[in-house]
């Protein structure tokens, strides 16, 4: 097995103004080559050490000098691919780059694009982009007169010094991004592919991790497809995106497109998560009065968010420095706030309530109080306030008097 590692590219890669500038216009990328030595040990079962070289991918032309004469250089030359098309708007100070040997597993076949050699060794260069979860895996092709020995080829790997310069091409790019998708929103898992050559036999496979059977497949060859989700009429452009039409808390996993042209297998991992914001409120109105003395108690809920994670404060702010822009210090939090166990709602979504209660005061009269709701799924916390006005308690009484006659009354009418 592979294992991932932290690039730390520091040692060789300056900072300068070319970090300003998107990948596609830069002329080579920092990257680490994972490099492995497979052999038995000595109960005669196979290992594999693996060590963390510093490595160049750079673009250029056959012949080109080196950017880092000390460490390994991958130099791709021209063909029908670009790697760089496929990371375009991309800001450099987030992109990261990776580069293995591949195994064929003893599988020889002909690439159809003609090298300066018979026979081939593979490499893979993965780019990935941290700011907006982009992920580029690129197979690179180079050219050797060395043919293969029929065996695994990882047991008798080529060795490759320090400052070597290997001149290659690409030859199959895949891209994928990580999705973030709503509750019955339609989502798109993009997948996209490029082969240096026309007429390829291939293969696209969709998957998802913990089921058995294949979301979607198709073989160019024999022209048939299985399953849904793919736009039939893209497929030939390279498009093989999966469409999820109504996306449910059970849409989300590790989703898998797969692109075979023997004798490479490619495969990118689409990490599909479901966020829901909440939805906020407060147990009263924008404005809230109380006579001096009583109680009342005071609720904002969350409702309907998805994941789990969700903070709610109270805070409360005096009547003076309400709407006051400068100077004004911050609200300051409530120490007496409880707090609901987290509700799980029919549709698997949560709800969770803060509350307090509040004993009115006359020196709490137009005093502010703000229930802040922050969540991962909220680029900016949603703000519910009211204001509270205090009235004192009526001194004055009132009497009704009613008084009594008991004469005569005489009433003289005239006919």
């Amino acid at each position: 097995g592979r294992k991932e590692s932290t690039l730390d590219h520091s040692k060789f890669w300056k900072i300068t103004k070319m970090n300003e500038h998107f990948a596609y216009q830069i002329p080579w990328l920092p990257c680490k080559f994972m490099d492995e030595n497979v052999f038995y040990n000595n109960e005669g079962h196979v290992e594999t050490k693996h060590s963390n070289r510093d490595a160049i991918l750079q673009f250029g032309h056959k012949g080109d000098a080196p950017v880092n004469p000390n460490a390994l250089t991958f130099l791709i030359t021209s063909s029908k691919l670009d790697v760089r098309r496929f990371i375009e708007g991309v800001e450099t100070e987030h992109v990261s780059c990776e580069l293995q040997r591949y195994s064929t597993q003893g599988i020889h076949m002909r690439w159809p694009v003609r090298g300066e050699h018979e026979y081939n060794r593979w490499f893979t260069c993965k780019i990935r982009d941290s700011k907006s979860q982009l992920s580029v895996l690129s197979f690179i092709r180079q050219s050797t007169a060395v043919p293969p020995t029929g065996q695994h080829d990882y047991r008798s790997w080529t060795p490759i010094e320090d400052g070597e310069i290997l001149t290659a091409t690409a030859a199959l790019v895949t891209q994928t991004p990580k999705i973030k998708a709503s509750l019955r929103s339609t989502q798109k898992l993009d997948c996209h592919y490029a082969i240096d050559h026309k007429a390829a036999n291939v293969v696209v496979e969709w998957h998802k991790r913990g089921e058995r059977t294949s979301l979607f497949n198709h073989s160019s060859q024999s022209g048939v497809s299985q399953g849904s989700g793919v736009t039939l009429k893209k497929l030939s452009t390279g498009d093989v995106s999966y469409t999820i039409p109504f996306s449910k808390m059970s849409s989300q996993g590790l989703y898998m497109c797969s692109v075979t042209v023997l004798p490479l297998y490619g495969t990118q991992e689409i990490n599909l998560q479901i966020e829901e914001a909440p939805r906020v409120s407060l147990s009263t109105g924008p404005s809230l009065t109380l006579t001096v003395g009583e109680e009342k108690k005071v609720i904002c809920e969350a409702d309907g968010y998805y994941p789990l994670d969700v903070e709610i404060e109270w805070t409360h702010q005096d009547a003076a420095d309400v709407g006051r822009r400068v100077g004004a210090p911050l609200p300051k939090v409530l120490d007496n706030v409880l707090y609901s166990s987290h509700k799980a709602n029919p549709d698997q979504t949560l709800s969770l309530s803060a509350f307090f209660y509040l004993n009115a005061k006359l020196s709490d009269s137009g005093r502010q109080f703000t229930c802040t709701v922050s969540h991962q799924s909220l680029r900016v916390a949603i703000k519910k306030s009211f204001t509270l006005t205090v009235q004192g308690k009526s001194s004055s009484r009132c009497y009704l008097g009613v008084l009594y006659s008991t004469g005569m009354i005489k009433t003289n009418k005239k006919r």
